[in-house]
């Protein structure tokens, strides 16, 4: 049988993250690097759309185009857009038939149970940086943080991890939202510069 992750909590998390995001936060930094709060809102509305492609078998141009080919800005209707892509990229990977075979994302073809990971590793963590940028409070389910942790710990030591910095160090015993963002470069401890 299928082994199939539910999306739901962390895509409804994501997109109340995003409803409470005010206009006048838009160009306020992120932990991304180069990225203000809206160009982390558009490479969300963007991976959200290519993941549900990925877990529908649907290639094009949302799931061949490598992370970072662009600088992604939010365009007039992104809230609307981001809470249906979100909806709908939960209810695509709830199909058992989405985690079998392979499937294309960020322009690789990749084993679909990986993607599914990939995919909700993505919204852990920039739902994280969203958050962080905002003020917002942000509490993940224990179930999504440990399919990031999974994805992320067996690469913490390799010089070469893709899209991921260096692993940061945090203490054994740290939280397990400061363990993943630790291992995918990020400072758990980031906060905005002062005086915004």
């Amino acid at each position: 049988m299928t082994e199939t992750i539910d999306f739901t909590a962390q895509t409804r998390l994501v997109a109340q993250l995003a409803a409470d995001t005010r206009e006048d936060q838009l160009d306020a930094p992120t932990p991304c690097e180069d990225y203000a709060v809206r160009h982390l809102l558009g490479h969300l509305v963007g991976l959200t759309g290519a993941f549900r492609s990925a877990a529908d078998k649907d290639p094009g141009p949302s799931t061949a185009t490598p992370p970072g080919a662009s600088r992604p800005d939010v365009q007039a209707g992104w809230r609307a857009q981001l809470e249906r892509n979100l909806a709908e990229m939960a209810d695509a990977w709830h199909r058992p038939e989405a985690w079998e075979g392979e499937t294309q994302a960020g322009g690789v073809t990749l084993p679909a149970a990986i993607a599914g990971r990939v995919a909700l590793n993505e919204l852990v963590l920039h739902g994280w940086d969203l958050a962080r940028a905002t003020g917002q409070a942000y509490a993940p389910d224990t179930a999504a943080l440990g399919v990031s942790y999974a994805l992320l710990a067996p690469s913490a030591g390799d010089p070469e991890r893709g899209i991921f910095g260096p692993a940061v160090s945090v203490p054994d015993d740290a939280p397990l939202l400061d363990r993943v963002v630790a291992l995918s470069g990020r400072s758990p401890s980031w906060a905005p510069p002062q005086g915004r």
